[in-house]
């Protein structure tokens, strides 16, 4: 599975999208990025895709727009995200990104999955 990469110029784009926001951060992901909150991806960019995660019903609202489809490698979308519209203005996605975020913004605080070194691992015989 080949994961796309974003330009320059998709990179810009998805950060004037990236709501300015309390609690927001930017982070990279195999290459891309993604936006989160209290450590809730709400928003990511894959190649020149940029996606939000929503809860139903507003993902298939979002699904019936021309233009909207599954986001991630094709062959393993990830769940819950929506790709918007390459078209779409920022004014026009706004909405769907401000919703993802509240949605995000409104969970629990996701624990790191930082392990200690060697956690994990069997002990060494003695």
């Amino acid at each position: 599975m080949k994961i796309p990469k974003p330009t320059d110029a998709d990179r810009e784009r998805f950060m004037r999208l990236v709501p300015d926001a309390p609690g927001v951060d930017v982070k990279p992901m195999f290459g891309n990025l993604g936006a989160f909150v209290h450590g809730n991806m709400f928003m990511g960019l894959l190649g020149s895709d940029i996606s939000v995660k929503l809860p139903e019903p507003e993902r298939e609202r979002l699904l019936a727009e021309a233009g909207a489809g599954p986001f991630g490698p094709a062959e393993r979308p990830m769940t819950g995200y929506v790709t918007l519209p390459a078209a779409w203005s920022a004014r026009k996605a706004k909405r769907w990104i401000d919703a993802a975020y509240d949605t995000a913004a409104s969970l629990a605080q996701k624990a790191s999955k930082r392990r200690a070194s060697g956690a994990g691992l069997p002990e060494p015989a003695p």
